[in-house]
């Protein structure tokens, strides 16, 4: 799934889009990056000496591409309505286990633990280079 068709599902828009490309889907797993590069407005700020990706916006990252799996599952079992949007709803079990710095192809993955009561849950992954830099769970509304 290319920017396009990624900017039909999410209704972020840049410089808040964080994924790039899809390059994996089944219907509990989803697989993506974003490419970090140097011109991120945000290392104009964190920081000038040692640019790092802030982990929240990693964590940002995550959500969207959980909500793109989401809402593709709403589309794939005939609820989803035109519209509809994800919101991010929680997080646990944050784990900041290297950094992310410009450069970096972060490598995006969202599996699919369950829905309960309306939110959605998914175990989330994000890595550079095959290593982890970022793991948690995430939990997202469907409205």
């Amino acid at each position: 799934m290319e920017i396009d068709e990624i900017k039909t599902i999410l209704p972020h828009r840049y410089p808040f889009l964080l994924v790039d490309r899809v390059t994996e889907i089944t219907p509990e797993y989803i697989k993506g990056y974003k490419n970090v590069t140097a011109n991120e407005e945000f290392f104009n700020g964190h920081f000038p000496d040692f640019p790092v990706m802030p982990g929240v916006l990693i964590i940002e990252a995550l959500a969207q591409i959980s909500g793109i799996l989401g809402i593709l599952k709403m589309k794939d079992d005939g609820t989803y309505k035109e519209g509809q949007k994800t919101l991010f709803t929680g997080i646990n079990n944050v784990k900041f286990s290297a950094p992310v710095r410009p450069g970096d192809r972060l490598e995006l993955e969202s599996q699919y633990v369950k829905d309960k009561m309306g939110i959605w849950w998914f175990n989330v992954v994000a890595k550079v280079d095959g290593k982890i830099a970022v793991k948690a769970e995430v939990s997202a509304a469907l409205k």
